[in-house]
């Protein structure tokens, strides 16, 4: 509910791409986690020793799959960087299925990153106990 003092700032307000995710009744389950997504810095990979774009991919494994595939929020959790130039990043997710996703990481021009690992939570429907499988 807007206040109505603030009703005409929010009115013009909507973004018709949006659409929330919507549930039937089945229960809901959260999983999360941790992963290192990688540590260049030790061996001199390209994420510490390159220029220009560069990306990681890595493939998280839900402790068990939901029904539909859920919606994952991913963020950084550590970053090891060296502050000589700017800090480029993006952090995001692909693939998303009932059992994972892909972790995406990447960086660009002069960036330099030795390691960085990832905090994700999964929400999404999963099975009950009284569903049919009738395949």
């Amino acid at each position: 509910m807007i206040l109505p003092g603030l009703q005409d700032k929010y009115s013009g307000y909507k973004d018709k791409d949006i659409k929330m995710k919507t549930f039937r009744t089945h229960p809901i389950g959260i999983d999360q986690g941790e992963a290192v997504l990688f540590s260049d810095f030790a061996d001199g990979g390209d994420m510490w020793t390159g220029e220009g774009p560069r990306e990681r991919r890595s493939a998280i494994a839900f402790s068990q799959p939901f029904r539909s595939a859920p919606v994952v929020q991913i963020g950084v959790s550590l970053w090891d960087v060296d502050t000589s130039s700017a800090l480029r990043a993006e952090v995001t997710t692909a693939d998303i299925t009932t059992d994972g996703f892909i972790a995406v990481f990447r960086t660009w021009s002069d960036t330099r990153i030795a390691r960085i690992r990832v905090t994700w939570a999964a929400i999404g429907e999963v099975a009950h106990e009284d569903d049919w499988d009738i395949s």
